[in-house]
């Protein structure tokens, strides 16, 4: 990854602004997601990750209390840098250091293999999420 980016963890509050605006670009502009399936009132219960490099946001992704990593994204001219696989490491590290057994995630089919690579396996059947097709996945976290 390009060393000059820094991962940031925080609430919404924190870093809300800037996440929102990734994932409005990301979701709503560039897959059709419905605003009222990508604002799903869940932002101030999760922990929030950022990628930065200077002063710019390139990608976002949220742990939710449960252990559940979701609403991964990463500007269109950012990609291919590392910034998810930063975003998932960032993630996965908050999830262990907050117990969780385990993490599991809906991913958009075309990127189930950027989830094994990081370890995920799938479980359960394909289904459609805001038009998209997803498979859920899970992550032991060994201690």
């Amino acid at each position: 990854m390009a060393g000059s980016v820094v991962i940031r963890e925080g609430s919404w509050a924190e870093l809300g602004e800037a996440a929102s605006e990734i994932r409005r670009v990301v979701f709503i502009e560039e897959q059709q997601v419905p605003l009222e399936e990508e604002w799903d009132g869940r932002d101030n219960a999760c922990r929030h990750f950022l990628a930065v490099r200077g002063d710019t946001a390139l990608g976002t992704a949220r742990l939710l209390p449960d252990g559940h990593i979701g609403r991964v994204a990463v500007l269109r001219e950012a990609r291919g840098l590392g910034i998810g696989v930063a975003l998932m490491q960032a993630a996965i590290a908050s999830a262990r250091r907050l117990g969780h057994a385990q993490v599991e995630l809906a991913a958009q089919t075309h990127a189930l293999a950027f989830y094994e690579n990081l370890g995920f396996v799938s479980f359960g059947d394909i289904f459609m999420d805001a038009g998209i097709p997803h498979r859920n996945m899970r992550l032991a976290l060994h201690s």
